[in-house]
């Protein structure tokens, strides 16, 4: 593969945020600061119940004088939409999807400096009619985009960029023990301290109230997290997401997405305690290991 690469994600789509009231509008529903993204910033929230328990996740950032949110697509894309209709009311909003876009993945070393970027969470710009941003997340995840989806290549192909396939993009995001939407966290149970979104600059902690955050405060202040998703190695066959992972006879956590050797799990905090852990957490006759990464 190419040292630069870049794949369509087509799992994923956009719903658009105009209107003078848009930044009010989002910024008591979401975890993180609505304020802080605009055409050179961009930022990973969680949209959640009263409760505090996951339904979506999306990456954002302002195209002229519209929010884009790159979310799961789909049947997704769409439960999405409908519940940002709810709360509505009389906000001065429009809602709409960018169907003739595509959100693509950048990756390889060297993708900042091949797009113009800063090598730093977030940085962004709009760009060829779209939007270019480093994964706020984590920088070494490399870039995402916001493309008209008849000239990606036509774009990426001149800065160095080759096509990979979403495979080669899902391995490289697991090897980091990045999320991806209901691939790794479960709707309507999943918590976003559970989910990284601490360490992965997902919530502002500084930020009025949003939906779901008495919960996410308290589980930070009051250090109630007991279980985390975390990248493993897997020996022997992948087991399927959802199985449960043994350490001796008691359950120490649960499989999340994997391919080609590494994947991410669910696993319980005081698991890891037990130094067996590190080379028995069991599902069926496959071997997971937790993984420290740099």
């Amino acid at each position: 593969m190419a040292e630069l690469s870049y794949s369509i994600l087509n799992h994923r789509g956009l719903i658009t945020v105009g209107g003078q009231d848009r930044r009010e509008f989002l910024q008591g529903l979401v975890s993180n600061d609505v304020m802080r993204a605009n055409a050179e910033r961009a930022i990973w929230a969680g949209f959640l119940t009263p409760q505090g328990k996951y339904l979506h996740d999306f990456f954002m950032i302002e195209i002229g004088e519209t929010l884009h949110l790159d979310c799961e697509g789909g049947d997704r894309l769409m439960d999405f939409g409908k519940r940002l209709s709810k709360y509505k009311l009389r906000a001065n909003i429009t809602l709409g999807v960018a169907a003739e876009f595509s959100v693509v993945a950048l990756w390889g070393e060297g993708t900042a400096a091949a797009l113009g970027l800063a090598e730093e969470a977030g940085a962004g710009c709009n760009w060829q009619g779209g939007a270019i941003y480093m994964d706020p997340r984590l920088p070494a995840a490399g870039a995402r985009a916001i493309l008209p989806t008849a000239r990606v290549a036509e774009i990426l192909e001149p800065p160095g960029f080759a096509a990979a396939t979403p495979d080669d993009y899902d391995a490289m995001r697991i090897g980091l023990g990045l999320p991806d939407g209901t691939k790794d966290m479960v709707v309507d149970k999943t918590i976003l301290l559970e989910a990284n979104f601490d360490t992965l600059n997902g919530v502002d902690w500084e930020k009025g109230c949003y939906m779901g955050q008495e919960l996410t405060a308290r589980t930070k202040y009051r250090g109630l997290i007991k279980k985390r998703l975390m990248p493993v190695s897997i020996k022997g066959t992948a087991p399927p997401a959802g199985t449960p992972l043994m350490l001796d006879d008691k359950e120490a956590g649960e499989m999340r997405s994997s391919r080609d050797g590494l994947g991410i799990a669910l696993i319980r905090l005081d698991c890891l305690d037990d130094e067996r852990s590190r080379s028995e957490l069991k599902a069926n006759n496959t071997t997971i290991i937790p993984r420290q990464l740099d």
